[in-house]
């Protein structure tokens, strides 16, 4: 996959660096980080999250190796690599200060999708992954768990878990939540003491939903 020129540069302007610390990581760069956890990059439902995911540098390389396993593995079938296609892009999370980072990543992640189907794209595909781009990509602070804009709210992130062949199990939880518990990992969910353990506990559920018809359920 190519890059356009600000992807391959790695400051866009000084006062951004200054302002905000932004430096993107090098192709190179995130090669070789992303080859220490290599097994992990080609699980098709492995989770990442990138804190400060810029435009995108590091998840659309996870993408895209995601991306090729399910193509390698399901492509004789439309439905399994359509449907293992969309795990790969929910598995997929960033956070970013900068509305105009948030808005390029979703966008080239959209484009690397696209790209993967080509011509057997279809309209209800595209609007499943927008729809995930948008829950998944979000314009926030890692730093306070918020959101940026003018009224900033605690960040919510869904998890999407497949059930079954055709479905998806959309949970919302709240970050700060999620950052506490990973804190705890080292502790067991179930006390043999009996101990109240903590389990994070998700702020909305919504019922199984055909993973083509996700955006719909968020509208009924």
């Amino acid at each position: 996959m190519g890059q356009n020129k600000q992807q391959q540069r790695q400051v866009v302007s000084k006062k951004r660096v200054a302002d905000y610390g932004e430096v993107y990581t090098a192709k190179r760069e995130v090669d070789a980080m992303l080859d220490l956890v290599k097994q992990e990059t080609e699980r098709i439902a492995s989770t990442f999250l990138e804190p400060a995911c810029g435009t995108g540098n590091f998840l659309a390389e996870i993408l895209v190796r995601k991306l090729n396993i399910a193509q390698k593995r399901y492509r004789k079938s439309l439905f399994e690599y359509e449907r293992n296609a969309v795990i790969a892009v929910s598995s997929i999370y960033g956070i970013d200060i900068l509305e105009d980072n948030v808005i390029a990543c979703r966008d080239r992640l959209m484009d690397i999708f696209v790209c993967f189907f080509q011509s057997l794209f279809k309209e209800d595909l595209r609007k499943t992954v927008r729809f995930i781009l948008e829950r998944n990509i979000i314009w926030g602070d890692a730093m306070t768990l918020m959101t940026v804009g003018p009224n900033p709210v605690p960040i919510i992130f869904s998890e999407w878990k497949p059930v079954g062949g055709k479905m998806i199990k959309r949970r919302d939880f709240a970050f700060h939540e999620l950052v506490y518990y990973a804190g705890l990992k080292d502790k067991p969910l179930f006390s043999d003491l009996g101990e109240e353990a903590f389990i994070p506990e998700p702020v909305k559920e919504y019922p199984l939903t055909h993973y083509l018809r996700l955006a719909d359920a968020e509208l009924a």
